[in-house]
């Protein structure tokens, strides 16, 4: 995953360009500049975008739907039939509409043919751009492109899957390694009317299963006859009866006429149909390039899926009999190969290089485990349906013999279906993805909430609380919005989830998610866990692309030039996003209202304190100026009083006047303030000066000194009077920060500062129907400190330790 976070280490042009710029010394100690640095560095209003539309009443609507509090689970496949229902009621009320105005079903969200032809594209490119390698030529009705079209022919089956023009491999091997499981494909599709031309699929989405519905116009290769440009003069040279009529054959009849994907057989229909609902589900084509099998597998049938790689495996034995033996039955496997490459050559931008005859970086799905005579054999697929491993056991190898073929089945063949020994396996495959599969037995519990990400990862002080009322096994799943949906809008920041799982009463944690390096959607972890209450610690890791276009500033360029591509994916965003509106519940609403009365009490009797020691100082003050008034008027009358008595005595002439002068003059380097004992060393009058008293009984707390304390005689406070008016609650929970008395920061305004927030959802499938679920949101003062992990570097240094004393 890609970051800006540059290394701390290596040389200053690997960080800044090979010049450093000298700092102004500051008169303050370096710690308090690393402090102003960090506060500068995050911002002081964290927050999220959840709504892009303006006024999106749907998003108020779920959001308000969203439980909240402690919630207990319903069955795994409720969610399920209620999306099935749900579609074909839909379905049902689409063939009554098209029957009564005598019209085939035409999607007006997802248009395709209106959409090419009129050079839109909002059904291929997403937001962020043109995707330049999409390029259909054609879009024409399922019974315009098929002589005798039938959705499924013999069941929909992993030898059916071709993969078209777009980058879609992953889900392609999904659907291939479905399709040796019975009842998994079926299972998508759940009404439709092929005469209408409409069809209704569910997808897993967040947690839920949601319902999606198509036309039946499909993407070709090669254009109409009437618009094309190149081959129209070809075939018009052929000058045959009917031109069109067989160019239409050629070109835009059957399965190979389309663009994207297609089925093996020229009649068969459901595979380009279930691509378009995944696509229109997801916004457009361009959305549903490059993935992995695991996560379509999770969107196509509700599973979990869990990132193995080869090399940490422990047991290999192990991994065979008790995981790839119940391909099919308990899991699905899917597998990849060459995902680090091109790591020594990042910039390497050619065609993806073969091992063997299996594609670096491309998807294949696991359809058979078998251990024959002491063999360890597997049955792959390549989804492109052609190419295919030129290794040992392959196609034509040496192993084969006829008894061979006989006992696996297997036919010669560019079918894309080849085997490969289990070591071979492990040798040639890095990545697998195992997807787990759920009956009726299980149940489903679900929370999500939003949480902001320092950038200092830590465990974070909003936690999960697992109620179970007795033995079960337990899948525990943290996710984050699948941004697949909203591409263009998912902003500058992407996360890495963590978690561990902790006893209440127990100091040691039970255990942790395990590490997806790739498949970074979600985390998980199965255990059997006793009755009891149990914590799951949450650690996401925010990784930011400044590079990146933020979601405000993607709404401001698209507003007015691509409507109708961001009213769709604004509304996706934004009903994903109410998952993590914060609604408090009752009793978080209670708690903080208590925390915040406490804490304004607080203020207003620390407020107290300072008003009054500084109307305290004030009344001495004022006392002090009173006093020294007084003896200034004291002293200019006695002043006057004698000059008058002087005046009547002796006149004055010039002589006496510079005898007093020259009387005033300082003699011995005295001032004239110590001649005539008007004031001496002793003090004033000839009176001893008072010592200084010591620093710590010179003054009191509130900063009057001891000697002074004479003067507050007389003194009176009353806080309805003298303490500034309280403002009302409500005006100061409305305003904002800069109209509340903050100040705007230079920094905050003229630089982006780090602002990281995830929505997160935690889902605990169990066979406990009591099992419960709630969210806590600790305030960051209240939170106590999480131990960090037994493997963390600093982790023993943080740890309380005996003293050793050495007799």
């Amino acid at each position: 995953m890609d970051s800006d976070l540059e290394p701390p280490d290596g040389p200053p042009s690997s960080r800044s360009g090979g010049t450093r710029t000298p700092r102004r010394a500051m008169n303050q100690p370096p710690q308090e500049t690393v402090k102003q640095f960090w506060e500068r560095f995050n911002t002081k209003y964290p927050g999220k975008v959840f709504t892009v539309l303006p006024d999106n009443p749907y998003a108020r609507t779920r959001a308000a739907r969203m439980p909240k509090g402690v919630v207990q689970g319903q069955d795994e496949v409720k969610s399920y039939e209620q999306a099935r229902k749900e579609c074909q009621r839909a379905v049902d009320r689409i063939v009554r509409e098209c029957n009564r105005v005598n019209q085939k079903y035409t999607d007006p969200h997802f248009d395709i043919e209106f959409d090419l032809k009129s050079g839109r594209r909002d059904c291929l490119d997403g937001l962020n751009g043109t995707n330049d390698e999409l390029r259909p030529k054609g879009v024409k009705r399922v019974t315009e492109i098929f002589e005798n079209p039938r959705f499924y022919i013999n069941g929909p089956t992993a030898g059916d899957v071709r993969q078209g023009r777009d980058g879609d491999c992953w889900v392609m091997a999904a659907l291939c390694t479905m399709g040796n499981k019975h009842g998994l494909i079926e299972k998508i599709c759940v009404a439709r009317n092929e005469t209408v031309g409409v069809y209704g699929f569910v997808f897993y989405r967040d947690g839920e299963w949601q319902q999606c519905i198509i036309d039946d116009k499909l993407y070709l290769r090669a254009a109409d006859y009437d618009e094309s440009i190149d081959e129209r003069p070809v075939w018009d040279d052929i000058n045959r009866n009917d031109t069109e009529e067989e160019y239409r054959k050629v070109w835009q009849t059957g399965s190979r006429a389309l663009y994207f994907a297609q089925c093996a057989d020229e009649n068969e229909t459901w595979l380009p149909l279930l691509e378009k609902a995944y696509a229109k589900a997801h916004g457009d084509y361009s959305a549903i390039e490059g993935g992995f099998v695991g996560e379509a597998i999770e969107d196509l049938t509700g599973g979990v899926s869990t990132e193995i790689l080869s090399s940490n495996i422990l047991d290999k034995d192990k991994f065979w009999k008790e995981e790839l033996m119940k391909v099919n039955k308990e899991f699905l496997f899917g597998c990849t190969t060459g995902i680090f490459s091109n790591w020594l050559d990042p910039k390497y931008r050619g065609p993806a290089r073969d091992r063997k005859g299996i594609t670096e970086r491309h998807c294949y799905s696991i359809m058979e485990a078998r251990e024959v005579e002491g063999q360890r054999l597997l049955r792959l697929r390549n989804p492109w349906g052609t190419k295919e491993w030129s290794g040992p056991w392959s196609d034509g190898s040496e192993q084969w013999t006829p008894e061979w073929m006989e006992r696996l089945g297997h036919k010669f063949g560019n079918d894309g279906v080849f085997w490969i020994s289990y070591d071979d396996l492990l040798k040639r495959y890095q990545h697998f993805d195992r997807t787990r599969l759920f009956g009726s037995e299980w149940t489903i519990t679900q929370q999500w909430t939003s949480l902001n990400v320092p950038w200092s990862a830590d465990y974070h002080s909003t936690k999960f609380v697992i109620e179970l009322t007795k033995t079960s096994p337990v899948v525990i799943v943290l996710s984050q919005l699948d941004t697949r949906y909203f591409r263009g809008l998912n902003g500058q920041y992407t996360f890495s989830l963590q978690f561990r799982l902790e006893k209440e009463g127990e100091e040691d944690y039970i255990i942790r998610s395990r590490t997806h390096y790739l498949m970074a959607r979600s985390i998980n972890t199965d255990i059997t866990l006793d009755p009891g209450r149990y914590y799951v610690l949450m650690k996401v890791t925010a990784f930011r692309n400044t590079n990146a276009e933020t979601a405000e500033d993607v709404v401001r360029q698209v507003a007015s030039e691509r409507r109708e591509k961001l009213v769709q994916i604004g509304l996706s965003y934004d009903l994903a996003h109410a998952k993590g509106l914060p609604i408090e519940t009752e009793q978080e609403k209670c708690k903080r209202e208590e925390r915040e009365e406490n804490h304004r009490i607080a203020e207003r009797s620390k407020l107290r304190e300072v008003t009054l020691a500084r109307k305290k100082k004030e009344y001495i003050r004022n006392k002090k100026l009173a006093a020294r008034q007084e003896r200034q008027a004291a002293r200019h009358s006695r002043s006057i009083s004698q000059a008058t008595v002087t005046y009547a005595e002796t006149p004055i002439t010039y002589d006496t006047v510079a005898d007093e002068v020259k009387s005033s003059k300082p003699s011995n380097g005295t001032t004239p303030a110590s001649t005539n004992g008007s004031a001496t060393a002793n003090g004033i009058n000839g009176t001893r000066k008072p010592m200084r008293p010591s620093v710590d009984t010179h003054f009191a707390i509130d900063g009057i000194a001891n000697d002074e304390r004479g003067l507050l005689e007389g003194f009176e406070f009353d806080s309805d009077i003298d303490m500034p008016p309280e403002e009302p609650r409500d005006a100061k929970s409305s305003k904002h920060p800069t109209e509340a008395g903050f100040r705007l920061d230079e920094e905050e305004t003229s630089c982006d500062p780090w602002n990281a927030v995830c929505v997160v959802g935690l889902k605990v499938y169990s066979k406990d129907r009591k099992l419960s679920l709630q969210v806590i949101r600790s305030p960051a003062e209240e939170d106590t400190e999480a131990a960090l992990d037994c493997d963390d570097p600093a982790a023993s240094a943080t740890t309380e330790k005996g003293t050793w004393f050495i007799d």
